[in-house]
């Protein structure tokens, strides 16, 4: 006997908020909660410098990898479950993490956590759009937003308290019970909702999940090996080609993967130009910031941590707010002023860094642009949401994660190139001066999204026409 879920239950809204919201916390959490921990398991499991460079990378390159065609996916058999199966994937990937024995089982672990977060993070944002009307869209993804953000910001600060209150394996064991339980709400209390009746392109999910990994397995080896390396060089390069080849392929298919129309949009476009900037202006930020406070001032990973909270905790606060504002008056103020905001404080604080600088002199601009990048966090997907006909959430959500994906690879290169041609890590003197010149070019790509924010349309966009989606609120339990 199919057992029939109570319609009720299945679509209660604040639901979906939770699960999503917790599924978010977990998986931006993981981005970069294990840089804090590098060195506790370089000693446990004796791992090489490549090591651990892969047990970061290989995350980041699965994650890069699997989104658009986890969208593509998710729409065609169902969000609800595919969503729930990244999940469960993600916790049991998690728990492998914990008790991986060597290096390598460790990275294999983490590329498969990537899977799993691939899985997740563009459905976790269609399910929530599909649950709420359009005119509150900005208020519920601001919540979801401010968590998600303060989960990619804290991660250091996390990373470091639990590595040195208890010990590195805990930053993956506390994934396990809050996935179990947020795999089961997620099973039997989301409704479930599919895209387009269209076939699965595999050709066009290889050569994307190819291009993807090309790129940025490119742009993480250029801030080792120079970008003038023939490995850099040849990875980018075959990036580009396959990209190009998965386009034209789009362009003649019958059922794209990614309808090539959404482009077409000056809002989706410019939605997705800044979103880019965004996250490359996040992820590089934090990395210069929490090595800049531990190399030169001299702090512990949690001192560290603790002190960046003025920038790492106002997404919490702000983000709902700026949610609100966007529904009011629009994305393209709020967004432009937010990213205006980041960059200044970004500025001032490379202004007044120094080798041995008293802390009170940060605390201002640190909120500064604390306050600017939460509200933006929350209004890049519902401006690039806001884009498109409900029936294209999940490839606009791949295609946004992807391209944040992207930019934060893209700028934490960058940063890195520019510290080291100006600095290096021998001494505080030497690391500032490599800091202050890396943090400014950050704050001009944050800049830069302010710029492409204006480029979004008035308070509404209007969205392409597509095919009507399919919204089963009492699906069976499979």
């Amino acid at each position: 006997m199919v057992v029939q879920p109570l319609p009720s239950r299945r679509s209660q809204p604040i639901w979906t908020l939770a699960v999503t919201a917790i599924a978010f916390f977990m998986v931006a959490l993981d981005a970069l909660v294990v840089v804090t921990a590098l060195p506790a398991i370089q000693r446990d499991l004796h791992a090489s410098l490549s090591m651990l460079e892969w047990t970061v990378n290989a995350f980041t390159l699965a994650f890069a990898a699997g989104i658009i065609t986890a969208a593509a996916i998710g729409d065609r058999v169902g969000r609800r479950r595919v969503f729930a199966l990244g999940l469960g994937l993600f916790t049991i990937a998690s728990a492998a993490c914990a008790i991986a024995p060597t290096a390598g089982l460790l990275i294999a672990a983490r590329a498969v956590q990537g899977l799993g977060a691939a899985m997740v993070m563009p459905l976790s944002l269609t399910l929530l759009a599909s649950a709420f009307p359009p005119e509150r869209r900005g208020t519920i993804i601001g919540i979801w937003g401010g968590i998600g953000g303060l989960a990619v910001a804290s991660g250091p600060l996390v990373g470091g308290a639990i590595t040195q209150g208890l010990d590195w394996h805990w930053i993956f064991w506390v994934n396990v019970p809050i996935g179990v339980v947020a795999t089961v709400l997620a099973r039997y209390q989301l409704a479930e909702s599919r895209g387009p009746a269209t076939r699965l392109d595999l050709p066009a999910a290889t050569l994307v999940s190819g291009g993807a990994v090309a790129i940025v397995w490119g742009l993480i080896r250029a801030g080792d090996v120079g970008w003038g390396s023939a490995q850099v060089v040849a990875l980018l390069i075959a990036g580009v080609l396959l990209i190009a080849a998965f386009l034209a392929w789009e362009r003649r298919a019958a059922d794209p993967m990614l309808p090539l129309r959404l482009f077409g949009s000056r809002a989706f476009a410019a939605a997705n130009v800044t979103g880019f900037l965004m996250a490359g202006s996040i992820f590089s930020a934090a990395f210069l910031m929490a090595q800049y406070f531990q190399f030169a001032l001299g702090y512990s990973p949690l001192a560290a941590g603790l002190r960046l909270l003025p920038w790492t905790a106002t997404p919490l606060l702000i983000a709902p707010i700026a949610g609100v504002l966007s529904d009011r008056i629009g994305a393209r103020p709020v967004l432009a002023l937010g990213m205006l905001l980041q960059s200044v404080g970004l500025v001032w604080i490379a202004g007044v860094a120094a080798a041995g600088a008293g802390y009170g002199g940060f605390v201002i601009p640190l909120i500064i642009a604390g306050v600017g990048i939460s509200m933006a966090l929350p209004v890049v997907p519902n401006a690039v949401l806001s884009a498109v006909h409900p029936t294209d959430m999940g490839k606009a959500s791949g295609v946004n994660s992807t391209l944040q994906r992207f930019g934060a690879a893209f700028a934490i290169a960058i940063a890195a190139a520019v510290f080291a041609a100006n600095g290096h890590l021998g001494t505080p003197v030497s690391f500032t001066a490599g800091f202050r010149p890396a943090l400014a070019v950050v704050a001009g790509l944050s800049m830069l999204g302010a710029l492409s924010a204006l480029a979004l349309n008035g308070r509404r966009a209007m969205p392409a026409v597509a095919l009507p989606e399919r919204v089963d609120a009492t699906a069976s339990v499979a």
